[in-house]
């Protein structure tokens, strides 16, 4: 963890948690001695660009969290120096409920999970909403990713506060499609060749 993220999420009422649970001394430690945590090495860069989705938290104008799903090709999400991210942001439901907290709060909270290898990265940072104008269009073609067919309606800028991993217990492994692929491919042949083999030998017996 970075000095910048414990900053930012450790609050006096966090601390008080941390001292009644065995944990501040240790965090005291990385507030005085950690990483900044504020500027994507290349491990939090080349984590980033794997991955097809993730999680963003926002804050509505009545006080309540909000958590929505961007998802898209991988790479979709990318990164465009050391402390900004940017992605074209898709049509969707039209509710606008995440575009609308941007309005009032640009603060946003982003999960980026890759659950094969139990990995999270967490980043806290303020969102920049382009939209309407030649700038967003400008951005939102630099955003773009090859073969996507669904329109984009704005660009989004993320310009990181800090970082943080967290630990992999209790993320369950799970895969997609593309992951499993390449051991569920020579399975099937090795499925074909069998039914393909068991096919002749039931013409021999006729």
């Amino acid at each position: 963890m970075g000095k910048r993220f414990a900053e930012l999420a450790f609050t006096p009422l966090v601390k008080e948690q941390q001292r009644l649970h065995g944990s501040r001394q240790a965090y005291a430690r990385v507030e005085q001695w950690g990483e900044p945590g504020d500027r994507l090495g290349p491990m939090e860069q080349e984590f980033i660009q794997e991955r097809d989705g993730f999680y963003m938290a926002s804050v509505t104008e009545s006080g309540w969290p909000y958590v929505q799903f961007r998802g898209g090709a991988k790479g979709f999400l990318r990164v465009l120096d050391e402390q900004t991210l940017g992605f074209a942001d898709f049509r969707g439901n039209k509710q606008y409920i995440t575009t609308g907290n941007l309005e009032h709060d640009d603060r946003v909270a982003l999960f980026l999970m890759d659950y094969p290898n139990q990995s999270r990265l967490k980043i806290l940072g303020h969102a920049e909403v382009h939209e309407g104008d030649a700038e967003a269009r400008k951005l939102m073609e630099t955003l773009r990713v090859e073969g996507e067919k669904t329109p984009a309606e704005r660009a989004v800028l993320v310009h990181i506060e800090a970082f943080d991993w967290n630990c992999p217990q209790h993320i369950t492994p799970r895969y997609t499609r593309e992951e499993l692929e390449p051991l569920l491919g020579p399975m099937r042949k090795r499925l074909e060749a069998l039914e393909a083999e068991n096919r002749r030998l039931k013409a021999g017996l006729s």
